[in-house]
């Protein structure tokens, strides 16, 4: 064979991402409040675009709004949006590698008894002698600024106080100081001795228990303020591991006291406050802003719109884009100018083609879990991706990415869209599949139900759920219940007999 060069006539296929395909994919994934940021960076970069209000309906028009509104029936539709529109107004249907989808981690049990106990005690004082919520608004103090004005009136000197100033300002929301003292020395250019006198300043200010370095520390600094840190006490305080794991008899020995005396102790231990910072407003907790509004009409059918209130508008501005055209003498300019043009064309009806596409996915999971929305969580349908990109003829992909960082408003409340995305059980009678929000809403019914002197076990809670239709496996139960954060039956029977001894 000859050696030299050639001409080969090769084809292939390849998908190239381009820019404006890149930028549509990152729109679906982003939330009405994300998607200003991003419209509003557009602003600033292109002269041709500009926040614009949505333009006044004529006589005999439909309004606006309704425009991005589907009526959904209680049966199957077979358009949702745009019926009778041009192909070309079809929403963009993405093809690509689908996102990672959420991972349901559950809130298991875990780590040292102390922590173990922890966990007990918020559980137990849930609801109880609290603050309320109107206690926790972003108008009131934070912990930092109310033990900072304690600060002034308790410290000897203003070493002393600049010492202890900056040991509040350590402190986590919790009211724990997780900075060594000795590190705090070297940062401060102090001796260790002062640091130590500052941190006792600290633990005398008002909540007791702040500025404690453990668990037992600050149990130990409320024991103390309420003068019932005795040998026994502090035996008590000092094996908390024992009390999360029930050892009450092996505690009794140790602690040296009768059944009436230990049962008193512990009632004195669960009265204190094992995180007593959060009695003080943090940062304000963010508001879910909803993506989706779902309302129920009077027919029985379903209102679905997006919500316009975060919805950001764009409008191109084509008077300033005719003034600048006269004004561009050289071909730079003209070229320049025609980029600005078709990149801000672009992005609106990429914004358009974006809210088309929450819409239409949004309306397939109400169709899909119909039921939910009439009737509550225990009507929740298994319902997969996949299910929702073939009923809508899109891809996988974009209905993931869609469902991201969205949530939608109906009567029951706020969810994500993800939230309608579940597993499915067996039934027991072979009927079909059940949602696993389902089972978990099963599983802590009959738990919160259950009789404190008769505690379900797994194998049992295995058995009303099958007596209600549920087929599960033991291990399967465990893991729902876990998920949810419902102990064993063990650790439920603790809580209980420590509630009973109130």
């Amino acid at each position: 064979m000859a050696l030299g060069p050639r001409l080969d006539l090769r084809q292939s296929q390849s998908l190239v991402m381009t820019p404006q395909l890149q930028q549509a994919i990152k729109l679906l994934a982003l939330s009405n409040l994300e998607l200003e940021t991003v419209v509003a960076e557009a602003v600033a970069d292109n002269p041709l675009l500009e926040i614009g209000e949505p333009p006044a309906a004529e006589p005999g028009e439909a309004d606006p709004v309704e425009l991005r509104r589907t009526h959904l029936e209680s049966s199957p539709v077979d358009q949702l949006i745009g019926e009778g529109r041009a192909d070309e107004d079809r929403p963009l249907d993405i093809d690509g590698a689908a996102l990672d989808r959420d991972r349901d981690t559950g809130d298991g049990f875990g780590g040292d008894g102390a922590a173990a106990f922890e966990l007990d005690f918020a559980r137990e004082t849930a609801g109880c002698d609290g603050p309320g919520i109107d206690e926790r608004g972003g108008a009131g103090a934070t912990l930092a600024e109310h033990l900072h004005a304690q600060v002034g009136a308790a410290a000897d000197d203003a070493r002393e106080a600049a010492i202890a100033r900056w040991l509040i300002d350590q402190l986590d929301e919790a009211g724990y100081l997780e900075a060594p003292l000795r590190d705090a020395a070297e940062t401060l250019g102090v001796a260790l001795g002062e640091v130590e006198d500052a941190l006792r300043l600290v633990q005398s200010l008002d909540p007791t228990g702040v500025g404690a370095r453990s668990l037992s520390e600050c149990l130990a600094l409320q024991a103390i303020e309420a003068d019932r840190f005795d040998p026994c006490m502090k035996r008590l305080i000092e094996n908390l591991d024992l009390v999360a794991k029930g050892a009450f008899a092996q505690l009794k020995r140790m602690c040296g006291v009768d059944d009436e005396d230990f049962a008193d102790m512990l009632a004195e231990l669960r009265s204190y406050d094992p995180r007593p910072g959060l009695r003080f407003g943090a940062a304000a907790p963010e508001a879910v802003t909803p993506d989706v509004l779902i309302r129920g009409r009077a027919d029985g059918g379903w209102d679905i719109a997006l919500n316009q209130a975060t919805l950001p508008r764009l409008v191109v501005n084509r008077s300033y884009y005719l003034e600048l055209k006269r004004t561009c003498g050289d071909k730079q300019s003209r070229g320049w100018l025609g980029e600005r043009l078709a990149d801000a064309n672009w992005l609106v009806k990429a914004l358009d083609q974006r809210q088309k596409t929450i819409l239409k996915v949004a309306a397939e999971i109400v169709t899909q879990q119909d039921g939910f929305f009439r009737r509550g969580v225990s009507q929740l349908k298994p319902l997969t991706l996949r299910a929702v990109a073939e009923a809508i003829a899109m891809h996988e992909s974009t209905v993931s990415r869609v469902t991201s960082n969205k949530y939608l408003n109906c009567d029951r409340g706020t969810f994500e869209l993800k939230y309608f995305f579940t597993s499915g059980v067996a039934s027991a009678d072979g009927a079909g599949a059940v949602s696993a929000e389902a089972v978990k809403a099963q599983i802590r019914a009959l738990i919160e139900t259950e009789d404190p002197k008769d505690i379900l076990s797994d194998d049992a809670l295995v058995e009303l759920l099958r007596a209600k239709g549920f087929e599960l496996a033991r291990r399967t139960v465990a893991k729902y219940r876990e998920a949810i954060g419902l102990g064993s039956s063990v650790q439920r029977r603790r809580q209980k007999t420590l509630a009973g001894v109130r």
